[in-house]
């Protein structure tokens, strides 16, 4: 008999939603509610989401995000600022003391991630994880990056012909892990690039050359247009492969959803979260 894991598919939703939707499922799972649970969702406007640790006066060019009208979140994950448009975000909420998981952070991210890799093979494409094959390799790894997510992959990111095409970011609260990230159906990197602080224009323009040659979305690797609906049918296949589970399908009850809608009003819809540095 295959494990059981709650499966979600909470379609487009506001930016703090998103972000409290995670963080009580995080909860319910710690206090034994719900088993591990996997969860796709979108945004319901383009939404930047910067990571716990990034300050936000420092790299993101407020202004542009307000005149845009672009959604403002911070992360309770780690990592850099994503713009999420067009792309099918995912995250899994499963406890640390998993026997399938492993008790070091980069190879847990790796176990985890196995079920993205397998939902690029469903979709047909070639992908794979990106490690590091040499000492200057690694170096780079442990170099500062910049504020933006997609300008170089992680050990353990989603590579397609050499570039980035899935972000993923991970926190560990309540003896339960967090990964949540994003996998890109399209981009507009100019748009990206506009919510972001350069020292000049030149700077952007490298970074823009950078883009181009480090990251990708899945339809401009395909001539078929790929959905979110497709793409969620087959990331919620990778994972039950690669996982070896099987995913019910979970609705919150009313009294969940208003300890979600709680933690949004009071957390993530707050200036005192978002810009607290």
């Amino acid at each position: 008999m295959m494990e059981k894991w709650y499966f979600m598919n909470s379609g487009k939703c506001r930016g703090s939603y998103n972000m409290a939707m995670d963080e009580a499922l995080l909860t319910f799972h710690s206090e034994g509610q719900i088993p591990p649970v996997i969860r796709f969702y979108e945004w319901a406007e383009p939404t930047l989401s910067i990571g716990y640790f990034q300050t936000a006066a420092r790299d993101i060019n407020l202004e542009a995000v307000q005149a845009q009208g672009i959604d403002f979140v911070r992360r309770p994950t780690g990592g850099r600022a994503v713009l999420h448009e067009h792309e099918l975000t995912y995250s899994v909420i499963v406890s640390e003391e998993h026997p399938d998981m492993p008790k070091n952070v980069t190879e847990a991210y790796r176990v985890i991630s196995e079920g993205i890799l397998s939902g690029f093979h469903e979709l047909g494409m070639e992908a794979y994880f990106s490690v590091p094959e040499s000492k200057e390799q690694l170096d780079d790894l442990k170099k500062p990056k910049s504020a933006v997510c997609f300008d170089a992959p992680s050990w353990y990111e989603l590579v397609v012909e050499g570039k980035k095409v899935a972000g993923s970011a991970q926190t560990r609260q309540k003896g339960v892990i967090l990964q949540h990230g994003a996998i890109l159906l399209d981009v507009d990197i100019d748009k990206l690039l506009s919510v972001f602080k350069f020292e000049s224009d030149e700077q952007k323009a490298i970074m823009r050359d950078k883009l181009v040659q480090k990251a990708v979305a899945i339809n401009d690797l395909t001539d078929a247009h790929i959905t979110a609906a497709q793409a969620t049918e087959a990331f919620r296949r990778g994972f039950e492969q690669s996982l070896q589970i099987e995913l019910v399908p979970y609705e919150l009850t009313s009294e969940q959803l208003q300890i979600v809608e709680e933690i949004e009003r009071t957390k993530y819809a707050t200036d005192e979260w978002n810009f607290r540095r």
